[in-house]
C-alpha cells in the first residue's frame, strides 16, 4: 500500500490549502495518508525558522498574503482574507482530534479538512471544545467521546511523539509530506508527491 505522511498543524493555511488536492492525489494514486499533526512552533525552531513576529514586513505580505492570495484563486477555495482571530490558540486539542479519529478508524481526513476550512473560511477557534465537538459530530461522529480521547494522555503523547519525529527528520514547517521517506515540504510540492508516488526520484 502506497502512503503519505502527511506533517502538519491544525491551524496552517497551507495545510489548508493543500487539503483537498492531498486528497485528490490520494484517491488518484490509491495511496493512504497517514496524519502526523504536531506542534508547529518548536519544529521551527528547531528548523532554524525566523519567529512569525520577527519577519520582516515585507515577507509577511508577500507570503502571507499575496501567497496565500494566489492559492486560494488557483484551488478555488474561500477564506477570511486576514489572519483569523484565534490563530494563536494552543494546538494540542485540535491535533489530537485528529489523531484521535485515526487511531479510531475515523475519517481523520475529512475532520482534518473540516477543522482547517472551518478556521480558515468561518474564522473559528481550533482549540475550542465545542467547536471541534460540532464539526465531528455533524461528519457522523461521536464528538464528546472523540474530544475525550483527544484529551487523553496516550493521544497527547501520540502528539508529543509526532512533534518530535519531525523534529527529528528535518521537517521545516507545516504541511511537509514523505514518500518513502523523500520529503517535500509545502503544499506547492503536491505534484511532486503525485510523481513520488509513480516514480521515485533519484538519490
Amino acid at each position: 500500500m502506497k502512503t503519505i505522511e502527511y506533517f502538519y498543524a491544525c491551524h496552517s493555511v497551507f495545510a489548508y490549502l493543500g487539503a483537498g488536492r492531498l486528497a485528490e492525489i490520494a484517491a488518484e494514486k490509491g495511496a493512504t495518508v497517514i496524519h502526523r499533526p504536531f506542534d508547529l512552533d518548536p519544529v521551527m525552531v528547531a528548523a532554524g525558522s525566523t519567529p512569525f513576529k520577527q519577519r520582516s514586513k515585507a515577507h509577511k505580505a508577500y507570503y502571507f498574503g499575496r501567497e496565500i492570495m494566489r492559492w486560494a484563486e488557483y484551488r478555488d477555495l474561500p477564506w477570511i482574507k486576514r489572519r483569523p482571530r484565534y490563530h494563536d490558540s494552543p494546538l494540542a486539542l485540535g491535533n489530537g482530534a485528529i489523531i484521535a479519529a485515526q487511531s479510531s478508524g475515523l475519517d481523520a481526513d475529512a475532520l482534518s479538512r473540516t477543522i482547517l476550512q472551518a478556521h480558515w473560511r468561518d474564522d473559528a477557534d481550533q482549540a475550542d471544545p465545542e467547536t471541534l465537538s460540532d464539526i465531528a459530530t455533524d461528519l457522523g461522529m461521536d464528538g464528546a467521546a472523540l474530544l475525550e480521547m483527544a484529551r487523553s494522555p496516550e493521544i497527547q503523547q501520540m502528539h508529543d511523539a509526532n512533534t518530535a519525529d519531525a523534529i527529528r527528520r528535518n521537517v521545516l514547517g507545516s504541511p511537509t509530506y514523505f514518500v518513502e521517506g523523500d520529503m517535500f515540504y509545502g503544499q506547492d510540492r503536491l505534484e511532486m508527491v503525485a510523481r513520488a508516488l509513480d516514480q521515485p526520484f533519484a538519490t
